[in-house]
């Protein structure tokens, strides 16, 4: 009868820790869902970092989409200059606006203050830094070129700024996703890593406010509907 009893008993403190255990799970989840939610960045207990938490390499070649995405305007106002197919310019000086304002004096900037001093202080990628550099002022200029075109319909001084800029900068940023970032992370330890990707947001909503970068890529995205280019689906062969 007591052996009974006893067993009865355990399997009844067993089915309650069973029942503790799943309850406490799920509490769990439900508190990291809700600090990813709120975009609180979370550690594990080995500091490891959350999925939601945003590196500073990922944030940079996000900024790179933009300006892929803007070479892709500048393509399809080259291709309708050079068919004499109907243009709004005033499409092509607002993009120009997004480079400068986001890419030139944003994003380049970043590079510029933060990534290339690393790299030439660790002897690292060195020449490629140099290059990098060169190109970015050159990519100044070759904007300011656009924009003056752009203001006077000058179209075949236009489409050859647009082609130049183009042919620099899709090599450009190539470069920098396959080497510079690699290599930049690589130099970085992983404390100051994730710092950087701190600064780096701070800076962007400084500059631009909280949802800058998804406002520039909206303003992408109306460039891109005006131009009929907005269709992903369009550019499969």
């Amino acid at each position: 009868m007591h052996a009974h009893l006893n067993v009865n008993g355990i399997e009844a403190r067993r089915a309650f820790l069973r029942a503790a255990t799943s309850t406490m799970a799920v509490g769990i989840i439900g508190c990291a869902s809700e600090r990813a939610t709120n975009g609180t960045k979370t550690e594990t207990p080995h500091g490891a970092e959350e999925e939601g938490e945003v590196t500073p390499g990922e944030d940079l070649m996000q900024e790179h989409g933009v300006l892929e995405r803007i070479l892709l305007v500048y393509d399809e106002a080259v291709r309708r200059l050079e068919h004499n197919e109907a243009l709004d310019l005033a499409l092509v000086s607002n993009a120009a606006s997004i480079v400068r304002r986001f890419v030139e004096e944003y994003h380049e900037k970043l590079e510029e203050q933060f990534v290339f001093p690393r790299l030439e202080a660790a002897k690292r990628e060195t020449n490629l830094v140099a290059i990098l550099r060169s190109q970015h002022q050159r990519g100044r200029e070759v904007t300011e070129e656009i924009l003056k075109f752009a203001n006077a319909s000058a179209s075949s001084d236009l489409a050859r700024a647009l082609r130049s800029f183009n042919r620099m900068y899709r090599p450009h940023a190539a470069r920098e996703e396959t080497v510079l970032f690699p290599a930049f992370r690589s130099v970085v330890g992983r404390a100051a890593y994730s710092e950087l990707g701190e600064q780096f947001e701070d800076q962007e909503h400084a500059r631009f406010g909280e949802h800058g970068f998804e406002e520039t890529v909206a303003q992408v995205a109306k460039l891109e509907a005006a131009l009929s280019i907005a269709d992903l689906a369009s550019f499969t062969p």
